[in-house]
């Protein structure tokens, strides 16, 4: 295992450096603009250079629930970084000084913004083919970093809502426009699935719904059905590699 941290400004050392001969991962130590140190696994394919998918999780869990996601990922040849947003898993809080808060949800944001700097400091990734995936609030959030990101091809989106604690994110998937989006919900989750029918309904470009049987949300959905991880798999090969 190696470890490396990188800036908001795409600065990375590489603290134990050792080449690569398989598909591998490692943890991260990324900095985000407003000086939060976050933890991240980035799954990194034998085939490079390689497309590359961010996945954010549920609030109050961590970036360990993408692990099944970012390693199926890297086999099938695109890479993937899973970050612990700040407050959550090994990342730091926002500073109570700058937010009066370190609950701030809109400043995730930043914390994305982190992990795509990474990607550019990384010549072996193609920065502008990325993919978002995110589950429950992280779904929100992946809509809201890709909406004027035009570098981000792709969304998967695992029970997003139409408000999940102000992040609202109805009017973003319509500027993120004629860009694919996959959105994923349980037939026994009606406020998700409502939101994911909505948003799905809205805007120009290809819009995927998926209806699960299983009664569960966001990334609790991959343990109930665990076809649904090769589905995300499938679906990011098909709108970053093709």
């Amino acid at each position: 295992m190696t470890r490396a941290t990188a800036t908001a400004g795409g600065l990375v050392l590489l603290l134990a450096a050792a080449p690569v001969a398989a598909q591998t991962s490692f943890v991260a130590s990324l900095h985000a603009s407003d000086g939060v140190t976050l933890a991240a696994t980035v799954y990194v394919p034998v085939r490079r250079p390689a497309p590359a998918v961010i996945l954010l999780h549920m609030l109050t869990r961590h970036r360990g629930d993408w692990q099944a996601v970012g390693t199926r990922l890297a086999e099938a040849g695109i890479a993937a970084v899973a970050v612990d947003l700040r407050g959550h898993g090994g990342s730091g809080s926002t500073p109570k000084g700058v937010t009066g808060t370190a609950e701030d949800l809109n400043r995730t944001l930043l914390d994305v913004q982190a992990v795509r700097a990474y990607l550019r400091s990384r010549p072996d990734l193609f920065s502008d083919h990325v993919g978002l995936a995110g589950a429950s609030t992280g779904a929100n959030l992946a809509i809201l970093a890709a909406q004027n990101d035009t570098t981000v091809r792709s969304l998967a989106l695992l029970s997003p809502g139409l408000d999940y604690r102000g992040l609202r994110p109805e009017a973003a998937l319509a500027t993120y426009g004629g860009r694919p989006a996959l959105l994923v919900a349980s037939q026994e989750d009606p406020y998700a699935l409502r939101s994911a029918r909505r948003l799905a309904a809205g805007g120009p470009g290809i819009r995927d719904l998926r209806v699960v049987d299983e009664a569960a949300h966001g990334t609790a959905m991959l343990e109930r059905d665990p076809s649904l991880i090769g589905a995300l798999v499938d679906w990011f090969r098909r709108t970053l590699v093709s």
